[in-house]
């Protein structure tokens, strides 16, 4: 059990996901998952609350919760030819009304092979996609402003997952900034976690911190996605 405050990940946090990922066993980690409550899923529960009080009086439109947050250490297998049951890592989401599905959200990785946090407009649906490409092409001033922004707050988009080339309808861009940005299905930033970080409890004022500097992509998407749902 946890006080609901973070203290930071437990000092065998990662030792776990390097003896999981050799063992990958059900009967393993039945055995340590103690050690897993303790040191991984009890503080990433702690964290969610944390930070949801956190954003909540920064005025980030973002929270989540401990039990409806956390994405399962369990891997679906059933389609996968990776049958692997465990995931190498803990993860959370946290969204403008609390859910896994909701658009313009937080999200924490802690894992074996890195760490980080994302602030992102994560494949969004089709109307809002066109919405926001509509949106960078239209309106590009405004476009260029958030891109000045987020940089001068360190942040640039990610491209993970960028078409290789023009969706269509936007075959005729000719401003190269433009045309890159409207073959993004997913407009992300994201700050790079230290594993050294995971441990102490300013983990959360550095979580803070970025999601504040953000906050120009967070308030630039639901502009958007308020004239498409309104």
């Amino acid at each position: 059990m946890t006080d609901g405050t973070f203290k930071g990940f437990g000092p065998k946090a990662m030792p776990f996901f390097k003896a999981l990922d050799f063992h990958q066993s059900r009967e393993w980690f039945a055995e340590n998952r103690a050690l897993f409550d303790s040191d991984l899923h009890g503080p990433i529960g702690d964290l969610v609350e944390v930070l949801t009080e956190r954003f909540a009086t920064a005025g980030l439109g973002l929270r989540g919760d401990r039990k409806k947050s956390l994405f399962r250490i369990n891997r679906d297998v059933r389609f996968a030819k990776d049958k692997r049951p465990y995931n190498r890592h803990v993860s959370a989401i946290l969204s403008p009304d609390g859910s896994k599905t909701g658009l313009g959200v937080f999200y924490v990785h802690i894992g074996l092979e890195r760490c980080f946090a994302d602030v992102a407009w994560w494949n969004p649906e089709p109307p809002l996609l066109l919405a926001i490409r509509r949106a960078i092409t239209d309106r590009p001033g405004e476009f260029r402003k958030l891109l000045s922004t987020l940089k001068k707050n360190g942040l640039e988009f990610e491209t993970e997952g960028r078409m290789k080339r023009a969706p269509r309808g936007f075959e005729q861009i000719a401003d190269a900034d433009l045309a890159e940005a409207v073959r993004n299905r997913h407009f992300v930033v994201q700050r790079v976690i230290d594993p050294t970080e995971i441990h102490a409890p300013a983990l959360v004022d550095e979580l803070v911190e970025f999601t504040l500097r953000a906050k120009p992509l967070l308030d630039w998407g639901r502009a958007i996605q308020g004239k498409v749902t309104g």
